[in-house]
């Protein structure tokens, strides 16, 4: 009969995020018209298209595109599934960002290309930051941030969530991201967090927002996940287990290969719903070598 694997004691284990290899690979979301959007995100907000692939036999396309290549940025994976032209954002995605050293420039050419400038740009209220809102044609938003060049110019996720406390802890110890700083605006009754695993100016970031006295939100069904890397995608799921077991959440995708592309990977959902993917660093770079 085999040996049980030994069992790490779980101060041990909650160690393993912070060691682990982490970054933040990409975005999953729905959209009704690929070459819409592609066309959007390539001529109005700047990005290059990576890859894209179709899957007849699945009835879905997807594309990915962003501001550098794969292996070391973070970028947007669009999916379409053939016939569906429509999707409900709900009330708890907030938006992506992009920062850009000058806003009002990459403003005037999203609005060339027809883009849905929803605010314009200008100083933060009561800051000295300069930003612009706008939206793509699925109704996805932007916030553009003015600043000056980074390694990573697609540099936020914003969610909304029920506990902004239980959430950083959640954060910080399944997937050992640090708090970078929070911001809390009574004036408009919100407080947020920003979470990551570097300086915020240098890498993506998800940025956590709390609205005072809103619990729950609707996930509608057109945002999916982030994915992040890991060196072991087996042990990540054994610490997000025990933490989901003290503040909510829970594994959606037991650890192990993927069938037919063999990456392995393990899902799971925060305490509010919203979930991520841990990808195996090296199956996801052979990956990529494979579509090349």
């Amino acid at each position: 009969m085999a040996e049980s694997a030994p069992v790490v004691p779980s101060d041990e284990l909650l160690e393993w995020p912070k060691k682990d290899r982490r970054r933040f690979l990409h975005a999953v979301y729905r959209v009704g018209d690929l070459d819409r959007t592609i066309k959007f995100y390539t001529e109005g907000l700047g990005m290059k298209l990576l890859r894209k692939r179709d899957i007849p036999e699945e009835k879905y396309s997807n594309a990915f595109l962003g501001f550098g290549p794969e292996e070391s940025h973070f970028v947007v994976e669009l999916t379409y599934n053939y016939g569906v032209d429509k999707y409900d954002i709900g009330t708890g995605f907030g938006h992506f960002a992009i920062s850009t050293p000058d806003v009002y420039k990459l403003v005037e050419n999203i609005r060339a290309k027809g883009g849905n400038v929803t605010r314009e740009p200008g100083p933060v209220k009561g800051g000295k930051s300069v930003i612009a809102f706008v939206k793509d044609p699925d109704g996805y938003i932007f916030e553009l941030i003015q600043r000056g060049p980074t390694p990573e110019p697609l540099c936020q996720v914003m969610l909304r969530v029920g506990d902004l406390d239980r959430s950083i802890k959640f954060y910080e110890k399944a997937l050992g991201m640090k708090l970078l700083r929070t911001i809390d605006n009574p004036a408009y009754k919100y407080t947020l967090a920003m979470m990551g695993y570097a300086d915020e100016y240098e890498t993506t970031v998800l940025e956590l927002t709390y609205n005072y006295g809103v619990t729950e939100y609707t996930k509608g069904n057109a945002y999916a996940q982030v994915a992040i890397s890991t060196d072991d995608v087996y042990k990540s799921a054994e610490v997000v287990n025990l933490v989901t077991q003290e503040l909510g959440g829970k594994i959606t995708r037991q650890p192990g290969p993927i069938p037919g592309i063999n990456t392995k990977v393990t899902s799971f959902l925060d305490p509010d719903g919203w979930k991520t993917v841990l990808v195996d660093n090296e199956d996801f770079l052979k990956e990529l070598q494979k579509e090349e």
